[in-house]
C-alpha cells in the first residue's frame, strides 16, 4: 500500500520515484504557478513545492503524506518557465546559449500536521549555439513543457556543456533531499527494489 502521495502529474519525478524505490500514488493538483510580485525564484520555487504538498495532501483525503515540487530555470535573476510556442522556446534557448544558469528545485513534503521543504540550486553551463539549432531543437517536440525550454535527461543533453550540482534536480526532483524528507516522514526508500 502507497506511504505517499505525488502531488504532480510529471513522468519525470514519477521516473525518479521509481528510481530510489519509493511506493506512492499520483494525485495531480492544480495551483497558480504565477510569480508573486518581487519574489527571489528560490522563494518561489519554495513556495510552489510546499502548495503542492499541501494541496497533495487534501486532495488525498489526509491518509498519506504528499510530496510537491517544483523546478526553474534562472538566468541573471529572471525566472525562466516553460516556453508558449516556438518563439518563446528559441529565444530563450539563445539566452542560454553559451551561458550559466541555476536550476532551482524545491521539494516538499507535507502531512496535515507539518510541511517541511528544501530548495536545490544546480549551476548549468550551455554550449555557444546558433538559432538554427534552437529551432532544429524545437521540432523535437521536447522543449514544449519543459521549463527553460530544455530536458537535460533526454535530447537537451547535446547543449549540455556542465553541470555543477545535483543532476536529479535538474531532471525535477533532488534525490538525497527527497530521501531525507520522506526518512523525516517514516518513508523508506529501496521499497519496491528500485527502477524496474
Amino acid at each position: 500500500m502507497p506511504q505517499l502521495v505525488l502531488a504532480s502529474a510529471s513522468p519525470r519525478r514519477r521516473e525518479l520515484l521509481d528510481q530510489i524505490g519509493v511506493i506512492y500514488r499520483v494525485c495531480p493538483v492544480d495551483i497558480d504557478e504565477t510569480p508573486q510580485r518581487g519574489e527571489a525564484a528560490r522563494d518561489y520555487v519554495e513556495r510552489l513545492a510546499r502548495a503542492k504538498a499541501q494541496a497533495g495532501f487534501r486532495a488525498s483525503g489526509g491518509r498519506e503524506p504528499a510530496l510537491g515540487s517544483d523546478t526553474t530555470v534562472v538566468i541573471d535573476g529572471t525566472i525562466l518557465g516553460k516556453p508558449v510556442d516556438e518563439e518563446d522556446a528559441v529565444g530563450t534557448l539563445m539566452r542560454l546559449s553559451g551561458q550559466t544558469h541555476q536550476v532551482m528545485t524545491g521539494v516538499a513534503v507535507a502531512d496535515g500536521e507539518q510541511c517541511l521543504s528544501r530548495v536545490v540550486i544546480t549551476e548549468v553551463c550551455f554550449i555557444q549555439f546558433d538559432k538554427q539549432r534552437a529551432h532544429a531543437y524545437w521540432r523535437t517536440g521536447e522543449p514544449a513543457d519543459k521549463a527553460g525550454s530544455y530536458g537535460i535527461q533526454g535530447l537537451g543533453a547535446v547543449l549540455v556543456e556542465s553541470i555543477s550540482g545535483s543532476y536529479s534536480s535538474v531532471v525535477g526532483l533532488p534525490l538525497a533531499e527527497t530521501a531525507s524528507l520522506l526518512e523525516y516522514f517514516d518513508i523508506g526508500v529501496w521499497q519496491n527494489g528500485g527502477a524496474q
